[in-house]
């Protein structure tokens, strides 16, 4: 803080007294001794008043066994190579979400920068690059050359309403725990905002999103994620500057945003005509449901792919009930069952309250009376006392009124009631969920064509096809006796429309090569699996002024072009003839004309000219 370095009281003395105190100022712990103990005393004695308003205290990095960082020990990575490694932006999110923001010693490990990268940057890079990929998906299904551009409308799809308001939401929370100095609450709700964004909203909406009913509605769906997208980028950027930097120069084209760099733009501010706390609400439940079923699968070894029968869903609060039964398509499409009921009526399906005591804080506040309070509550209480205790809050137990602190109520089942035969059940405390993992030959049989469908798609992404790109696969099945033969024959058509991909029921014949092969073992039998993609499918789409064109990297004599002849393909293309241009990949770098071409197979490049830069998808 200036004091006679600024010479006040003989000079400054407006300049000072306007900027004193401190809005806040940032040291480490070790100051408290130091830096911060100065300046208390000198503020105290010269203006009887502290000289900042927030202090921000970062504690001590310490190595991972505990012990301070030593050069001399070397007991610690050298931060470069972990820089190198990871990248500045994984360390610098690492640091600013640990303990260190709070004025507590962190252990550093590796681990946790690595952590991050796989939980919270290829998730946000994946939901980048699908995004980005059905934009050029939707500029093909126009066919005319027309860019994309995000739809300003309102979308009445709910789970578009949800990530709009579930982002503004974040935004509204970012910025007010940021105004209050709290770091350290901010970054862990923005980390899993990733999760949240791909395992819910896009998982959810990917037909959507691919254009399956129609380009309005896929338009609606890019719309929202696009916005969400630009939002993020904007709040994430202060925390991780030069990933949100090389996302923006891709988004801000299709955004048609006039900024340079995201950091010229400001910190945005929610849209609370977007926030809508009740379809939250809605949604909060159906992903709570859904994560029960995942607990049920997992327990029995049941995949995904693999439909069952029947989830029944039990609560007391009607309206968790009614927004489960609102967004019955969503649950009963995500988790793989056909059918979703619904009940209050606990004592149907065999269910009773179950009151779990905590403990600590009973004996904490009881001392010797915590024995028979607990007794009362494992073999006494009634439902009646558990229903009364659910609804008021507190529950009177041998003289002490307990608070739902320190007693909660949890439901269980009985297993061996028939209501309940077949039947897993799961619960959180609040609802239990019961799941028939019976089985039934139709079920397990489209399962098992689900594990086909599986194969199919990984083949095509390993070929790099993208949806619009025209492939067909060789498939045999031995011995022809087997269960999963069978399956294959009868589900043939709806593998082909759920891959997108003509499928024949023999080897690849000798006069063909495959893209790409798979050999695997499925239940009773090997499946065989060719792949071969359409030659006319290698192109780069290349983007110039807000216009898309895609290139055959082949000539008509299906001959590999040279360089030399692609920028002519392009110039023909874009009808741009005038000085000489470049290629430029989506991560900033020039495609170097000794390069193959080959290698800008199923990329976007953009045009660069010596008197202009475009920045493309």
């Amino acid at each position: 803080m200036p004091y006679a370095q600024n010479h006040y009281p003989f000079e400054n003395k407006k300049k000072f007294e306007d900027n004193f105190p401190a809005d806040f100022i940032g040291e480490g712990i070790d100051q408290t001794r130091g830096w911060f103990y100065t300046l208390l005393v000198l503020s105290t004695a010269l203006f009887n008043k502290p000289p900042f308003k927030n202090l921000i205290c970062s504690g001590l990095v310490l190595a991972s066994d505990g012990n301070k960082m030593s050069k001399r020990k070397k007991n610690y990575p050298d931060p470069m190579e972990v820089v190198h490694k990871y990248g500045a932006d994984a360390l610098r999110l690492y640091l600013i979400n640990s303990p260190v923001v709070r004025g507590e010693s962190l252990r550093f490990r590796e681990e946790g920068v690595r952590d991050l990268l796989k939980d919270v940057f290829l998730p946000w890079f994946n939901a980048y690059r699908f995004f980005m990929q059905n934009v050029h998906l939707y500029e093909h299904l126009h066919n005319d050359g027309t860019a994309f551009s995000m739809k300003e409308i309102k979308s009445e799809n709910i789970m578009d309403r949800w990530i709009e308001s579930f982002t503004n939401s974040l935004v509204r929370f970012v910025r007010k725990e940021m105004s209050e100095y709290r770091l350290y609450a901010v970054v862990n709700p923005l980390t899993h905002f990733f999760d949240t964004l791909t395992n819910c909203y896009i998982r959810l909406n990917r037909k959507r999103i691919k254009g399956d009913f129609g380009t309005d509605d896929q338009a609606h769906a890019l719309s929202a994620l696009g916005r969400v997208l630009v939002l993020i980028i904007r709040l994430m950027s202060p925390f991780t500057p030069f990933f949100c930097e090389y996302v923006w120069q891709t988004l801000r084209t299709v955004i048609d945003a006039t900024e340079e760099s995201v950091h010229f733009t400001l910190l945005p501010s929610p849209d609370d005509t977007l926030i809508d706390k009740v379809v939250e609400r809605r949604v909060q439940a159906m992903r709570d449901c859904i994560d029960l079923v995942r607990v049920l699968r997992e327990r029995k070894g049941i995949p995904v792919k693999y439909p069952l029968k029947e989830m029944i869903v039990v609560n007391r609060d009607g309206q968790f009930l009614d927004d489960l039964k609102s967004l019955e398509h969503y649950i009963l499409s995500e988790v793989n069952v056909r059918q979703l009921t619904v009940s209050s009526d606990k004592d149907k399906y065999g269910i009773s309250l179950k009151a779990e005591p905590n403990f600590r804080l009973l004996g904490t506040r009881l001392k010797a009376d915590q024995k028979v309070v607990v007794d009362y509550l494992k073999n006494k209480i009634t439902e009646e006392e558990l229903e009364q205790f659910l609804s008021q809050g507190k529950l009177i137990v041998c003289g002490h009124e307990l608070t739902s602190e320190e007693v909660s109520v949890s439901y269980t089942s009985a297993q061996g009631d028939s209501k309940c035969h077949g039947y897993e059940t799961h619960s959180d405390g609040k609802t239990i969920l019961m799941l028939d993992v019976s089985e039934d030959q139709e079920l397990v049989d489209e399962g098992l064509s689900r594990e086909i469908t599986n194969r199919v798609q990984k083949l095509r992404k390993a070929a790099k096809l993208v949806s619009t790109d025209s492939a067909m696969v060789y498939c045999i099945v031995k011995p022809v006796t087997s269960q999963m033969a069978a399956v294959v024959l009868s589900h043939k058509k709806k593998i082909e429309e759920a891959t997108g991909t003509p499928m024949i029921l023999e080897e690849l014949p000798s006069g063909k090569s495959a893209t790409v092969t798979n050999v695997s073992t499925v239940k009773d039998a090997e499946v065989s699996l060719w792949l071969v993609a359409d030659s006319a499918n290698e192109a780069v789409t290349v983007r110039l002024n807000g216009k898309s064109v895609r290139i055959r990297l082949r000539s008509k004599s299906e001959e590999l072009l040279s360089y030399r002849d692609l920028l002519y393909e392009i110039r023909a293309a874009l009808d741009f003839w005038k000085g000489t241009i470049s290629l430029i990949l989506l991560n900033g770098t020039r495609f170097h004309p000794t390069t193959p071409v080959s290698e800008l197979n199923g990329q976007t490049v953009t045009i660069q000219t010596p008197m202009q830069l475009t920045s493309v998808n």
